[in-house]
């Protein structure tokens, strides 16, 4: 058994198995990605359109690609015909230009909208406000091609777990208060390799981890 093979098993017991694994596999090459493959999982992350692209049309056709990457509106299209869960999303512009590409290929594509947690001035996102006006907006409701399964949240990086702690258990309360009125939310994709037992913790239904599984990761 390899190395990706056992850290990846070992994070697999930790966790819940209601839990949604993602295994972020950028900057990774195809290898490891089959090296996971072949220990069970099939649901994997990527930030960058043409690098998931790429590994889409190398790699076995029953994997579950999530973009969990920032997006820009021009490259939705590459992804259009494969993606099945975009993390990001933070814009009315950007669901109405997935629902239109995903409507050229006869598909629904799944989104989170990201709503800002951390404090950095780095992290894209939705405020509260912004989120609950998308959620019901007619010109939202009218897009038959996408469906908005929940929320997605990125905490500060930071070593101070209080802080990560407060950061989720903010956007995890915000996702209960939704679900009366939007019952269609059910994904809340918080943590990552540091810190996703706390977001277990805080209520989380999907974690998304690379470099405990691959190891570090190389962006020469």
């Amino acid at each position: 058994m390899n190395d990706i093979e056992k850290n990846l098993l070992a994070i697999k017991k930790s966790i819940p198995q209601e839990i949604t694994l993602v295994a972020v596999s950028k900057t990774k090459p195809i290898n490891d990605l089959i090296n996971a493959y072949n220990a069970g999982q099939r649901v994997f992350g990527e930030n960058k359109i043409q690098e998931m692209t790429e590994k889409w049309e190398a790699l076995p056709k029953d994997i579950s690609w999530h973009m969990i990457g920032h997006v820009q509106t021009n490259k939705v299209k590459y992804m259009a015909p494969f993606v099945d869960l975009i993390h990001a999303v933070d814009s009315y512009k950007l669901l109405k230009e997935i629902n239109k590409q995903a409507k050229k290929y006869n598909r629904v594509i799944n989104c989170l909208l990201q709503i800002k947690i951390a404090e950095e001035e780095s992290k894209f996102g939705l405020t509260q406000n912004d989120a609950i006006t998308l959620l019901n907006s007619e010109e939202v409701k009218s897009l038959t091609n996408i469906h908005i399964q929940g929320l997605m949240g990125m905490a500060t990086f930071t070593s101070d777990q209080q802080q990560i702690k407060n950061e989720f258990k903010k956007i995890s309360t915000f996702y209960k208060e939704l679900q009366p009125k939007h019952p269609y939310l059910q994904t809340l994709s918080i943590g990552m390799s540091g810190d996703y037992k706390t977001a277990i913790d805080s209520g989380s239904t999907m974690v998304r981890i690379g470099s405990s599984i691959f190891g570090a990761r190389n962006y020469n």
